[in-house]
């Protein structure tokens, strides 16, 4: 009887992680109490990796890490629940770990496909960033072509919300540019719209593997004709906590394309990835990977002063896509002269010109289909060009997914900086916290309601008393979806350097079923 009484027990508990509630009569006894509903507890332990920053002997790395304060009860230690790669311990002992939050060098960097042996040695930042407690950024410094890529983890009190950004600045040759990247988590599937194999351009996608074992990963190449024809795109290894820079161009041998799809996705094991595209004449700046794909995205933050914008897209499935595209100014959705819809082939990549797109203020561009009978999920980027002649920076802004719980982006400066915040549908109520800074300052915060169908942007929140950079976190409070990124501009003898980074979701809590078990009908 008490085995039965045990199995039923889990029965319901099992049942009740699925449905969130569930009840039970014992065979011999009153009905066991109902499971609570699930809760949400913040996680225990985060993954990040960065990339190779830059092949430049002259390039400048700023690497800031950061955790934002938590306002969910119970953030120390000891829920034993975490992102799927660890929790806390401990055990019964009633000793908890102390929380940590660090990136170390890859052990190799391999040529293109290659594998570890005769790879770059690592030499790691001047130091760590390493954070110690959350609400103030930490920063570490790597010059030069020999900075590695990193790996690491956060634990406990600050792992939920971890995030780390990378900058760097090449100030002359080839890859000239302000390079910016949000480090991310190791995933299995990525896409890249608005990446190239033209001659003028240098584009590498980064394999980052941060586990212990090796990861096998295929490449696929889509250009305005369908798939590029390649022997070289399948299997690629990339070995245990290791990075192996592709160059795109390498993997076919069909004709160079302007415009391509790319599509990673591993075998086995879990990657990092992003693309560092390099074009001649317009500089440099990282490819981060687009949303999932998606029937309605947006691509926040258009910089007011771009001089050339260039929307790529691809539809993964095996229908075609119409688009609606439009533009959430500040005042309102309107749609962009000369180009009301796009289409979409199945397997295709499609590209339009946007010239005069912001004419002087900040907006989003908006997908959605043409007949929303019709959905068709796409991926999509923008390739922005600010300046003009030889004094020309380029930047990518991809698709990006909108804020739920928290989103932050690091590494801010007391001028500029850029938030931009768009409310496609409902009008939104959204809090804005800027941080202590990297050497000393207070946080600040503000809520601000952005209106339906606009982009909002805002330049004036910096921390007072700011010393070093800050991060900026955001957090709807009500209302519709929040899309949001983050402008950095850094401009350099005469040249607008910049970069944009979309804010992506922390994910720095997650739901667990929540069971009671009297035990006392064992007895």
């Amino acid at each position: 009887m008490k085995r039965t009484t045990l199995s039923l027990i889990a029965g319901a508990t099992a049942l009740a992680a699925v449905t969130g509630f569930a009840s039970l009569t014992t065979p011999d006894g009153p009905a066991a109490p109902e499971a609570k509903a699930a809760t949400r507890l913040p996680v225990q332990r985060a993954g990040l990796v960065c990339p190779v920053p830059s092949t430049s002997e002259v390039a400048e790395t700023l690497y800031t890490s950061y955790t934002p304060p938590s306002t969910i009860a119970g953030t120390g230690t000891g829920t034993g629940m975490g992102t799927g790669s660890g929790a806390a311990k401990g055990g019964g002992s009633g000793k908890t770990e102390q929380p940590t939050a660090q990136l170390r060098p890859a052990v190799n960097t391999t040529t293109s496909g290659g594998t570890a042996k005769g790879g770059k040695k690592a030499k790691a930042p001047k130091a760590p960033a390493t954070v110690t407690a959350p609400g103030k950024p930490v920063t570490a410094e790597a010059d030069g072509s020999a900075a590695p890529a990193l790996t690491g983890a956060a634990t406990g009190t600050l792992a939920p919300g971890w995030t780390v950004q990378q900058t760097t600045v090449v100030p002359a040759g080839g890859a000239r540019g302000l390079l910016g990247l949000g480090c991310g988590a190791p995933d299995t599937d990525f896409w890249f719209p608005a990446a190239s194999t033209a001659k003028e351009r240098q584009d590498y996608v980064h394999l980052t593997n941060p586990d212990d074992t090796a990861a096998v990963v295929d490449i696929e190449l889509y250009g305005p004709e369908g798939a590029l024809k390649s022997q070289f795109t399948e299997g690629i290894p990339v070995p245990a906590r290791s990075t192996v820079p592709v160059l795109l161009p390498t993997l076919t041998g069909e004709a160079a394309q302007q415009d391509v799809t790319v599509h990673v996705s591993t075998r086995s094991g879990r990657i990092g990835a992003a693309i560092a595209a390099a074009d001649e004449k317009l500089g440099s700046d990282w490819l981060p990977a687009a949303a999932d794909p998606a029937s309605s995205v947006v691509l926040p933050g258009i910089p007011g002063d771009a001089t050339s914008v260039r929307l790529v897209a691809f539809v993964p499935g095996d229908d075609d896509a119409d688009l609606k595209v439009q533009l959430a100014t500040t005042s309102g959705t309107i749609v962009p002269a000369g180009t009301d819809t796009l289409h979409v082939k199945s397997g295709m990549t499609a590209f339009v010109d946007l010239p005069g797109l912001t004419r002087g203020s900040a907006g989003s561009l908006l997908l959605t289909p043409s007949d929303p009978k019709k959905p068709t999920p796409v991926v999509a980027a923008l390739r922005v060009v600010r300046g003009k002649g030889a004094d020309t920076e380029i930047a990518f802004l991809p698709a990006t997914a909108p804020v739920v719980a928290r989103a932050t982006v690091a590494d801010n400066r007391a001028k500029g900086s850029t938030l931009s915040l768009t409310a496609p549908g409902a009008a939104a109520q959204v809090k804005i916290t800027a941080s202590a800074g990297s050497g000393g300052g207070t946080p600040v915060s503000r809520t601000v309601t952005v209106k339906a169908g606009t982009t909002q942007a805002i330049t004036d929140l910096v921390p007072e008393g700011l010393k070093g950079s800050y991060a900026l976190t955001v957090e709807p409070v009500s209302g519709g979806k929040v899309y949001a990124s983050r402008t950095l501009a850094l401009p350099l003898d005469g040249t607008p350097m910049f970069t944009i980074q979309t804010f992506v979701d922390d994910r720095g809590t997650v739901e667990v079923p929540a069971a009671r078990q009297d035990l006392g009908v064992l007895d």
